[in-house]
């Protein structure tokens, strides 16, 4: 088999599920140019164009569609099989990228602290943080996912999970604001004005049934995409945010809100607890890098919201 090269495979894997040639190089970790070449290779073993210029985009020929999903599952398989079953893991010469989803508040408290911990360990691992528009499922199960960090949200039944820690919500307004001049009372609270975190659009937040129940309502004026733009508009604004504790940063003191510019303060109404956890699919479960990198993010964690 001197003629087969298994590289092509990964790297036809990643052409086809990109249409890019500069985004396929930065997924495997190539020079633009490299993967040009490869592409090239890859046209002229195949016998087919693979992908065709469409004005500024690349489209897949008829060929390629129909490759797209066997490609994959033999790119896959391939390198599973090709990795050594239940070998001890080398972490200082250890070459992988892992791709984990994670909401913004997440990422932006957790990945220097987690950067700077993998780098120790394993010089050579690099870590790709993706955005988490929904909870879809299908990423984990086709292997363009890692490792989920949230609130577990899908029904698929065959999903992993580890609790990292539990969180809650909690008010945030700007330093100054009067209402944290007194105790926030439900009355005052509901007499502010609000910016509500939401990737739906929605008005309406996990603080609005409580208020409902003491008979009270209150205003949301705008509705952003996530929490850290809604600490920044509370910021920078008379509204009244609602987010996790852990946006915080450390969850016994807050000092993250006050270097924000921000006070936060308990909600005066009930609002449930939830769980942040670590998702994944059960394929992973056994390699060793990826135990590792689970097994890293939880100690992460645990410092970060003791």
């Amino acid at each position: 088999m001197q003629d087969v090269d298994l590289n092509l495979l990964v790297a036809l894997d990643a052409l086809l599920a990109e249409r890019s040639v500069t985004r396929a190089a930065r997924r495997l970790g190539l020079s633009p140019s490299a993967m040009s070449r490869t592409l090239v290779r890859l046209r002229r073993v195949t016998g087919d164009p693979l992908l065709v210029q469409a004005g500024r985009v690349l489209v897949p020929t008829p060929y390629a569609d129909e490759l797209g999903g066997r490609v994959h599952v033999l790119a896959r398989d391939a390198l599973a099989v090709l990795r050594p079953a239940g070998s001890a893991l080398d972490l200082a010469s250890l070459e992988r990228t892992f791709t984990l989803r994670a909401g913004e508040g997440f990422v932006e408290l957790v990945a220097a602290p987690l950067a700077t911990r993998i780098a120790s360990a394993a010089p050579h691992v690099r870590l790709r943080f993706v955005p988490k528009p929904d909870k879809d499922a299908e990423p984990l199960r086709d292997g363009r996912i890692d490792l989920e960090i949230g609130v577990l949200g899908t029904s698929a039944p065959e999903l992993r999970t580890q609790l990292l820690f539990r969180d809650g919500f909690v008010g945030v307004a700007r330093l100054g604001h009067p209402l944290l001049a007194a105790p926030v009372t439900a009355e005052r609270y509901a007499a502010c004005r609000h910016v509500v975190a939401s990737r739906r659009g929605d008005f309406a937040g996990p603080v609005d049934e409580a208020l409902a129940q003491a008979g009270l309502r209150r205003t949301a004026m705008l509705v952003v995409p996530g929490y850290p733009e809604a600490m920044r508009v509370a910021r920078h604004s008379d509204l009244v945010a609602l987010v996790p504790r852990s946006c915080l940063g450390n969850a016994l003191t807050g000092d993250h809100a006050a270097l924000l510019g921000l006070g936060s303060f308990e909600l005066p109404v009930r609002t449930p607890a939830f769980n942040i956890s670590a998702i994944w699919h059960p394929r992973l479960d056994a390699e060793p890098a990826q135990r590792w990198l689970r097994a890293t993010v939880a100690a992460v964690c645990r410092e970060a919201y003791p």
